[in-house]
């Protein structure tokens, strides 16, 4: 989604897509365990979290973060929760998007140097068109590791290989819900990391890549640049 990578993310799509087309299916259900989860936000204030107060504000029981024309960024801002740095874990969070909205759950990242509220790493994707949500994507490092529907792995060659499907793309996105409340749910274990909205598996990624993967690190939200967007959070919990 990130503009300076959209050409490359396009040969990138179409190249595993091909692929896709010859992969396997297979079927991943959700971790049937609910319980051991411990919330990470009240609803009340954004206490235990890192943020820009321009961006981000509770309302209505939510974390929300928003950028009007009037106060427009310059980078993509980040809510930081600053309870830790997960290595193996499960998180799950109810979001709402505006209809352009761009944003994301980032995990096992660590902060930018020198730009404030900025984050790189692990990224489970969430837009309001609906054209990346669910994807595993690598904010300011390797970009697209495994589009919605696929199943795939990167070695140390730092090739995306797609090994399986988890369905259609366009019959995945039929399942996320348009300017209503989706739960975002991200399981992280060893070097192996799966992406679940309502329940449906949308990506599955296993890094092989030693030299960059990341196997712990902070949890952000984020808000993306651009002219206006609004993303809600709420429900916020993690197990670990």
């Amino acid at each position: 989604m990130k503009h300076i990578l959209f050409s490359s993310a396009i040969a990138l799509l179409l190249s595993c897509n091909q692929a896709q087309q010859k992969a396997t299916p297979v079927t991943i259900a959700p971790p049937a365990d609910s319980t051991g989860f411990t919330s990470i936000f009240d609803g009340k204030d954004l206490a235990g979290w890192d943020f820009d107060s321009t961006v981000w504000r509770v309302e209505n029981g939510a974390a929300v973060g928003e950028v009007t024309p009037d106060r427009p960024l310059k980078t993509n801002s980040f809510l930081v929760w600053k309870g830790g740095s997960p290595a193996d874990f499960e998180f799950k969070a109810e979001y709402r998007i505006s209809d352009s909205g761009n944003s994301g759950v980032q995990y096992r990242s660590e902060m930018v140097a020198d730009i404030p509220h900025a984050v790189k790493g692990y990224q489970a994707d969430i837009d309001g068109p609906n054209q990346w949500t669910g994807q595993n994507y690598e904010e300011r490092g390797r970009g697209f590791l495994a589009m919605r529907g696929q199943k795939a792995m990167m070695g140390n060659d730092g090739k995306v290989q797609v090994t399986g499907s988890l369905g259609d793309g366009d019959s995945l996105k039929s399942v996320i819900h348009n300017k209503d409340w989706n739960e975002i749910h991200i399981v992280a274990k060893g070097n192996h990391m799966q992406h679940f909205v309502n329940g449906i598996p949308m990506a599955d990624f296993t890094d092989e890549d030693t030299a960059h993967r990341k196997m712990s690190g902070i949890i952000a939200l984020q808000v993306h640049v651009m002219p206006s967007m609004k993303v809600e959070y709420r429900n916020i919990r993690i197990k670990q």
